[in-house]
């Protein structure tokens, strides 16, 4: 497969299905914004097209309460049903929005209308709905799927289409429903979770506050401003030593980070930063990215999408340094090295990967600007 990925940006064709080869940094660093490419923008689209709509294998997270529910993930979860699992599946929906909405015109377009139009109906959307306010459900992906719900919720409501605002208010009970989540859960949450999977606090908290703040929901972005503040201001010398861990797929210092900068003005997060990690600049356990051993296995697999959300992290901590920070250059060469690592393997040929580092990916490409000078 060949395909283009700007990042940073000069990217060459690559040689093989998982080949991507970066040019030296200093080009990279002065040819700007990473940009997402549309050849790429296909090939990740195949990607989610493959599993959006594909029901097993699948990895439900489900409490029974009697035997009438035990049933299959689509009677379950008729729209997010696919891509092994709900989060997964969310955030493939998510994706496709994405490209649809830089490339209007991709090659793809007409199958993920088609397949956006058959899950996101609103009969789909009430029985999820239905589901979540059944007994047994207030952990139901908390807080990673919730996150990735509202991102999707965002994506559709900040979009000028005709068949993407009628997926939005079909989507609205849905996202109402998180919402109120994490209205009642956060305030009885006394102690953030510091975990480099699911549960993350910081990443929970980060997408429900670019919702809060594109839908000017001031209570929800009341609640998790304060919240943040609460769980993490007082963080000081962190020991990165400690990661990655054996299956993260976020960074819990990063993610941390990439939450303040969106709670915290840039002087008063500069100040943050460089007491919660003081020797950045000599933490090679957080600068060099995570080897992986064994694509097929789904839990190893998760360090390829820790070097995608750590660069996606250390870009967004980058544009809230001040200029004369040297922590910029370092910050901007350990995320070119992870994106390169991450980007890497993106096409595996392994469904472990396959059906959820391609939204990953498109996050890290189209979402941080870059300010570098």
């Amino acid at each position: 497969m060949k395909f283009l990925i700007s990042l940073f940006i000069m990217l060459v064709t690559c040689s093989t299905s998982n080949g991507y080869i970066l040019q030296e940094k200093e080009h990279l660093k002065s040819s700007g914004y990473p940009e997402l490419s549309r050849e790429s923008a296909v090939e990740f689209s195949k990607l989610a097209l493959k599993c959006v709509q594909k029901e097993y294998p699948n990895k439900l997270d489900h409490v029974m309460n009697d035997e009438s529910e035990v049933l299959s993930p689509y009677k379950l979860h008729p729209v997010f049903y696919g891509c092994f699992d709900w989060h997964s599946s969310v955030h493939g929906h998510w994706m496709l929005v994405r490209l649809l909405k830089h490339f209007p015109e991709l090659e793809t377009a007409p199958v993920i209308r088609k397949a956006l139009n058959e899950n996101l109906t609103s009969e789909n959307i009430r029985i999820d709905v239905e589901y979540l306010n059944q007994p047994n459900r207030k952990s139901f992906e908390r807080t990673y799927g919730w996150a990735w719900l509202l991102k999707l919720a965002e994506e559709l409501n900040r979009w000028e289409d005709t068949q993407g605002k009628i997926w939005a208010a079909n989507l609205k009970p849905l996202a109402d429903t998180i919402v109120q989540r994490y209205i009642d859960f956060l305030p009885k949450q006394n102690y953030p979770i510091r975990t480099g999977v699911h549960p993350n606090t910081a990443f929970g908290i980060a997408f429900a506050l670019d919702y809060a703040r594109s839908t000017k929901n001031y209570q929800l972005e009341s609640l998790l401003t304060e919240r943040g503040m609460t769980y993490y201001i007082n963080d000081q010398n962190y020991d990165a030593k400690w990661e990655p861990g054996g299956e993260d797929f976020f960074s819990p210092s990063l993610m941390e980070a990439d939450l303040m900068r969106r709670i915290l003005e840039p002087k008063h997060f500069a100040e943050w930063f460089k007491k919660y990690i003081p020797d950045f600049a000599n933490t090679k356990s957080l600068l060099e990215p995570a080897v992986v051993t064994d694509r097929t296995d789904p839990k190893l697999v998760h360090l390829d999408g820790l070097n995608l959300s750590r660069a996606w992290c250390m870009l967004g901590i980058v544009n809230h340094l001040p200029e004369s920070d040297p922590l910029k250059i370092i910050l901007t060469d350990s995320a070119i090295k992870h994106a390169e690592a991450g980007l890497q393997y993106i096409t595996s040929g392994n469904y472990e990967g396959e059906h959820w580092l391609a939204s990953f990916a498109v996050y890290m490409l189209s979402e941080v600007k870059l300010t570098l000078k």
